[in-house]
């Protein structure tokens, strides 16, 4: 079955990998200066928005449904902050496991399963949180897009039809 007619949590869930593919797609052939390089006055930079995918992955999916995220050597408050000795292989590695991590609670549950993020006073569905994170993904992937054009002028959501596999 294609995701072109699958079920709701299964159309939900391909989406999130396509936006999830096209975020790592975005640092591809990139040096550690340009993932690194502010881009905007607030210090935006495409290794900070990696980052900060892998914490709300975490915190959304693992945390508000009972799961323990791994431990963080940062501040979570401070996300989108790439430290000097933060590599571009630690943060891409944890993006990988938070989206496991993510893949795991998706997998297992169904849609209508509930649960409460410790940061805030609500009850939200699987469902919710999986279109919340598709909007949450979509954006940021929109974000580096802008970002990555501005760096080396490549564009779009995925890589030219030549490159891929």
């Amino acid at each position: 079955m294609t995701t072109y007619s699958a079920g709701e949590k299964q159309t939900l869930h391909a989406s999130l990998d396509r936006h999830r593919d096209a975020v790592l797609w975005k640092l591809d052939g990139l040096d550690d200066e340009q993932l690194r390089r502010p881009m905007t006055p607030s210090g935006t930079n495409l290794l900070g928005l990696v980052k900060h995918l892998a914490c709300v992955e975490y915190g959304w999916f693992v945390e508000t449904f009972g799961g323990e995220p791994e431990p963080l050597w940062f501040d979570p408050h401070d996300d989108m902050r790439v430290t000097p000795g933060e590599t571009t292989e630690r943060i891409v590695a944890f993006y990988g496991r938070a989206r496991a991590a993510a893949d795991a609670v998706i997998t297992g549950l169904p849609l209508d399963a509930q649960g409460s993020p410790a940061w805030r006073d609500i009850t939200v569905s699987l469902r919710w949180t999986l279109v919340h994170m598709v909007e949450e993904t979509a954006r940021h992937a929109g974000h580096m897009d802008i970002l990555r054009e501005l760096i080396d002028g490549a564009t779009g959501d995925h890589p030219p039809a030549a490159d891929r596999r």
